[in-house]
């Protein structure tokens, strides 16, 4: 129906949880997608943090929507980011439009100045530095921040980025690290097999760039603990720095 009406000319906004937009795999290829219809989609709970009941998991979102050509998957790192990606989303009629919304906690940053999403891929960088990238998608900004904040304790001055897209990566500022930086890190709330991670990981494939991606493991994890969670997949701070250090 979202795609439909998009065609018609309206700007439908499609509200689902991560863990039903599975089920809607061949409309979203076939009816939206093939067709470049400007609908929009909010994916709720998109995360690690959300629903833990094997059936109701998440985060698969991302290597399923962010695969699936013409769609443009957008990651927004706080509420004010969010606002202004739905903004953007809803006024473009170039391309059908994801967004995942913030979660867990969801923060308020200040929006860069740009507010215009059209150029796809093209990341922010929140924390210059050098030697260690590391590049905190969505809901995963904060972890990055706090990861850099604990290698600062270790003589390293990490380059923090937000990519904002799921579905897209910044070559430019790709090839720019590899001047100054050896190390990048990809931190996802999400499985890593087949996710955003990856496309970072080969397109460094054939550079002396070290790559580690961060995420959750393909599996149906049933009911668990967050904490745990988060610690038995290396997705803390001081696990991830303790990394980072070795790699230097």
């Amino acid at each position: 129906m979202s795609s439909a009406l998009a065609k018609g000319g309206a700007r439908p906004v499609f509200g689902v949880f991560s863990s039903f937009i599975q089920r809607t795999y061949d409309q979203l290829s076939q009816d939206l997608c093939i067709n470049n219809n400007a609908a929009v989609l909010a994916i709720f709970a998109g995360s690690v943090c959300g629903m833990n009941d094997e059936t109701h998991l998440g985060f698969f979102d991302i290597p399923l929507l962010c695969n699936i050509p013409n769609m443009v998957y957008l990651c927004p790192t706080s509420k004010d980011e969010y606002f202004g990606m739905m903004d953007w989303a809803i006024e473009q009629t170039d391309h059908p439009v994801a967004i995942r919304v913030p979660v867990a906690p969801v923060i308020s940053r200040p929006l860069p100045a740009d507010t215009d999403f059209s150029q796809l891929g093209r990341a922010e960088v929140v924390k210059q530095g050098s030697r260690v990238a590391l590049l905190g998608l969505g809901n995963f900004l904060t972890l990055a921040l706090q990861t850099a904040d604990l290698l600062k304790e270790k003589g390293i001055d990490a380059t923090v980025i937000n990519p904002r897209y799921a579905s897209h990566y910044d070559e430019q500022l790709l090839n720019r690290l590899k001047a100054d930086h050896e190390v990048v890190i990809t931190l996802e709330d999400g499985t890593v097999d087949g996710g955003w991670g990856e496309k970072i990981a080969r397109f460094y494939g054939d550079s002396a760039m070290k790559v580690r991606c961060y995420g959750a493991d393909k599996a149906f994890a049933d009911r668990y603990n967050l904490d745990e969670f988060l610690k038995a997949h290396h997705l803390t701070a001081p696990q991830i720095a303790a990394d980072v250090a070795e790699l230097c």
